[in-house]
């Protein structure tokens, strides 16, 4: 498979992005553009023909409880997520349906069945590819989607691995424990070309339909598929295979909801998306004659995805080089007039551990600052299911004063 390098090398400027009153923001900060979050919603319903029952997304990028109630209030009730965190917020913020995509064992899982008891009305599930995952959901409401490797090797059963699988529902069943479906993500195609996608996506959902078929055939009734990131989810949904069938097919894109540089790069322009989150940093220092660097470095804008970490709108003479962990220096060609103080739109190559970065966000509408948003679901829970010592976590040093 060879991988293709999708980054854009430059953003077009866009007046809705500016902030008028931009003189009391601390920088670095995070910006969100409500009017453009609702607009990639709905270029995402489009492609789903309007049926928001669809789209299981994927809460990993919103983090907002925020952006969270904005999916809700336009129809979209299922949700997945990783963290326990993540799960919290999504029952909060009036999710239906929640899955956790993520191996739960421990404290972990214990914390998502407090979770299940806290909120009834929403239907829990979790993921699982061994027999060890499956007993510590017996006598609790909890559903379970077992979780299928395509190739990703992360996470999952081999999708050849037939009688594993049969073998895991059978347990479910005399467990009593509901088998929810499976769980297919095929983030391995994300940074190959287009039609190579297609041709390796369809291949896998062939694989998939005749596990489907062998299961059913065993006895066992699949409910729902769930498939596909962002890179993906427009070849799960021309796959013809998952049209007409007697399981519901959804697909779990998280970061069409704000985009990011690398995303707009993977999905054709024609779909209307555009970026909902940028990062506002200012120039800070001029060390050398071509070079300026911002206060924006891997602690705000993660480098997870690799160098450029993001891409300066308007500012195609500017490339960001290897940040630290406060400074990102920008190689500038042919003196543009950047100058100390001016303040940069920055658009990240990877906005879901970008938003991670963040306690906080701006809300911008028609370049006002509306209002302060608590990134919601932004890192984990406190460490300690049920601390011995809850004053401990609020305990100070004591410091020695002069008499």
């Amino acid at each position: 498979m060879e991988k293709l390098d999708f980054r854009l090398s430059q953003f077009p400027w866009d007046e809705r992005y500016r902030i008028i009153d931009v003189e009391q923001v601390l920088t670095p900060a995070l910006v969100v553009y409500p009017e453009i979050i609702a607009s990639n919603i709905d270029a995402t319903l489009r492609l789903l023909d309007g049926d928001a029952d669809r789209w299981r997304a994927h809460i990993k990028t919103a983090k907002l409880g925020y952006t969270l109630r904005m999916l809700v209030d336009r129809g979209i009730r299922n949700f997945k997520c990783a963290t326990t965190l993540e799960l919290r917020t999504a029952c909060e913020s009036g999710a239906a349906d929640v899955l956790v995509a993520y191996p739960l064992l421990g404290a972990n899982a214990e914390r998502v069945r407090e979770i299940s008891r806290q909120y009834p009305q929403v239907e829990l599930s979790v993921l699982a590819d061994h027999p060890e995952q499956l007993r510590q959901w017996h006598g609790t409401r909890v559903g379970v989607f077992l979780d299928i490797n395509p190739g990703m090797n992360r996470t999952g059963i081999a999708q050849g691995e037939t009688s594993r699988v049969v073998r895991l529902i059978g347990s479910l069943q005399e467990l009593k424990i509901e088998f929810r479906g499976l769980h297919y993500y095929d983030g391995q195609y994300g940074h190959v070309g287009e039609s190579e996608r297609l041709a390796g996506t369809h291949a896998g959902y062939d694989r998939l339909l005749e596990l489907v078929h062998e299961i059913q055939r065993s006895g066992f009734r699949v409910q729902e598929i769930i498939t596909a990131g962002t890179p993906t989810f427009p070849c799960s949904l021309a796959y013809k295979g998952f049209r007409s069938s007697d399981f519901v097919h959804r697909v779990s894109p998280g970061t069409v909801v704000y985009c990011d540089a690398t995303s707009l790069a993977q999905l054709p322009c024609q779909y209307g998306y555009k970026p909902a989150a940028l990062v506002v940093a200012r120039v800070v220092s001029y060390p050398a004659e071509d070079i300026m660097t911002c206060d924006a470095g891997h602690k705000t804008v993660s480098a997870d995805s690799g160098l450029p970490t993001c891409v300066v709108v308007g500012h195609a003479e500017v490339t960001p080089l290897s940040p630290s962990e406060e400074h990102l220096p920008l190689r500038i060609k042919g003196r543009n007039g950047l100058h100390l103080g001016e303040l940069l739109y920055l658009l990240p190559r990877h906005i879901c551990p970008t938003v991670n970065n963040f306690d906080s966000a701006l809300l911008v509408r028609d370049g006002q600052l509306e209002s302060v948003e608590k990134v919601s679901a932004r890192g984990r829970e406190a460490p300690l299911l049920h601390p011995s010592h809850p004053e401990a976590f609020n305990s100070r040093p004591v410091v020695a004063q002069k008499t």
